[in-house]
């Protein structure tokens, strides 16, 4: 019934600063844009096959009845080479670390303040076996 996740849609506080970061900074290929009244109101990014990520502007300043997002993850094949990539683009990134589902993971934030987690999986990773993952 469920094939894959289609999207997630995020809000911006600044559009073209969003569009700079998953385009020059993540690698992110720009699908199209969301025009309203002739300007620029949000995009569409490609991550991945038929995955996408939508980015909107959001005027007003975030807060419990306008959340941006809580975090998303994005999946990636060599953390280590990523977090290496994004330093060089001056991207600050959180040290990598053994994630209790056993994937490895990293942190980095848009510049909207949008937590985006970023993971690579091991053969053991819970999201194969269906373990739980207990957090004590």
């Amino acid at each position: 019934m469920i094939k894959r996740l289609a999207h997630v849609c995020i809000g911006a506080t600044n559009l073209s600063e969003s569009e700079r970061f998953y385009v020059e900074k993540l690698g992110m290929r720009k699908a199209f844009d969301f025009i309203r009244g002739g300007r620029q109101i949000g995009f569409y990014l490609n991550v991945g096959e038929t995955t996408f990520l939508e980015v909107f502007i959001q005027n007003k300043a975030p807060n419990l009845e306008r959340l941006l997002l809580k975090h998303f993850c994005l999946e990636v094949d060599d953390l280590d080479a990523t977090i290496a990539k994004l330093e060089a683009l001056e991207v600050e990134v959180s040290p990598k670390k053994w994630g209790a589902d056993r994937a490895w993971q990293a942190w980095i934030t848009d510049p909207s303040g949008v937590r985006i987690e970023l993971m690579q999986y091991t053969d053991n990773s819970t999201q194969f076996t269906g373990e739980a993952v207990v957090l004590d």
